[in-house]
């Protein structure tokens, strides 16, 4: 019993001295901020922009990815909560400077320790910044620019849009998913480790006819296929549960299910449209694929435009998971917000695959040929689906060789 107590207090004697070491050895802090850092409106890009403003708008709109007029609307909409009180020990960063921060991270993707020398701001301090400001901008515009359908009209207005401009009834968006590139964080191992070999996080949504994202979904790890992604969101929950307020057979063009039109990684459901797969294609099939890739682009393109202009998505995002959910989102917030306010400056024609049916062909997008665009997800398994499922596809395959065959059709498959 002694000899226990005695190797007790040995032990307790070894921690307190190596507590004492460490404490000697910690650095001792010797100034509050580096000078140059205090002088921030001297040093930063600041005076840049106010002459990009003033004289060369086109470069302030590339600098910041949208319009004086459009930081200005963002500006207002989120200046209380970014708004922080100065001390009697410093001043404190300005509501103004925080927003170009954070939006110069978002256009460029730079690392924060590179980007505190245009903004004049610690790589520390932007760290939380950031991710408080990105916290701001979801909150303040996701009401207007972010908003899920609650009715049975909000969906019947989305599916008028999807008929109007690319010919199909009854869709309420095209669902998709990408891979959003991480550092992964400590003692993670490979949970986020991905199929093409490195570490993300998936990006899942449904986008409407014009390219605007009505439900995002983000933080999945990297393992998962689309199919697999999709169906731990909570869209799918209230889908499968038919908690979603989808229009009924009676509201619907020739009593057609409502439905969301996908790609073959996906699990065709009553209310899920996929392709036939190739091995199985009939003349009536290829162009039910066809009508149905036509209006499951805009998913892709709509993709392809947000990581073209928000360059963040080209890099391995440096932050904690938590905080990349809020980027990403920030994000589909702005891209929403800028598709609707300066459609034509933020989204030109070149940006959209859009087909020349005088040639049968169709024109993709610049974004198409850039190595760095977000990663597709790994299709799924191929999983059974119900007789419901398959004979609302069928029903879909009439409807496009028969009533809702469009004249072009036979040309592009």
């Amino acid at each position: 019993m002694s000899i226990f107590m005695d190797d007790s207090r040995r032990a307790a004697l070894a921690i307190l001295l190596l507590t004492s070491i460490k404490q000697k050895k910690k650095r001792k802090r010797s100034i509050w901020s580096k000078q140059w850092l205090l002088h921030r409106h001297k040093f930063s890009h600041m005076g840049l922009l106010k002459e990009l403003k003033e004289n060369n708008p086109d470069d302030f709109r590339n600098y910041l990815r949208m319009s004086d007029s459009n930081f200005e609307h963002l500006f207002e909409a989120i200046r209380p909560a970014i708004t922080k009180q100065n001390t009697c020990m410093r001043q404190a960063i300005s509501p103004e400077q925080r927003l170009i921060a954070t939006l110069r991270y978002l256009a460029t993707g730079r690392t924060l320790e590179d980007l505190k020398f245009s903004t004049g701001i610690s790589a520390q301090s932007l760290g939380r910044i950031i991710p408080e400001t990105c916290n701001a901008i979801i909150e303040a515009m996701k009401a207007e620019y972010l908003k899920f359908p609650e009715s049975a009209e909000e969906w019947k207005a989305i599916a008028k849009q999807f008929e109007d401009y690319w010919n199909f009834p009854n869709c309420g968006g095209a669902i998709d998913g990408k891979h959003v590139r991480i550092q992964p964080p400590a003692n993670s191992g490979s949970y986020y480790y991905n199929y093409k070999g490195y570490f993300s996080i998936v990006l899942m949504a449904i986008v409407n006819a014009k390219y605007e994202f009505i439900m995002v979904d983000v933080g999945k790890n990297g393992r998962v296929s689309d199919g697999g992604a999709i169906e731990q969101t909570v869209f799918y929950q209230k889908l499968k549960n038919k908690e979603v307020q989808l229009p009924t057979n009676n509201e619907t063009t020739e009593g057609l299910n409502f439905v969301f039109v996908a790609d073959e990684a996906f699990a065709l459901q009553e209310h899920i449209l996929k392709p036939f797969p190739v091995k199985t294609l009939t003349k009536q099939r290829r162009i039910f694929n066809y009508r149905l890739s036509r209006a499951r682009r805009v998913v892709e393109n709509a993709f392809g435009i947000l990581a073209n202009r928000f360059r963040v998505f080209h890099t391995a995002i440096t932050l904690s998971p938590a905080k990349v959910d809020l980027v990403v989102l920030t994000c589909c917030v702005l891209h929403n917000f800028l598709r609707r306010t300066n459609g034509n400056v933020y989204m030109p024609n070149n940006m959209v695959d859009r087909e020349d049916i005088e040639y049968c062909s169709l024109v993709y997008g610049d974004w198409r040929s850039d190595p760095n665009a977000m990663l597709q997800l790994q299709a799924g398994g191929t999983r059974n689906a119900n007789v419901d499922a398959k004979t609302n596809r069928e029903n879909y395959v009439d409807y496009f060789n028969g009533q809702g065959a469009v004249d072009w059709q036979d040309a592009m498959i």
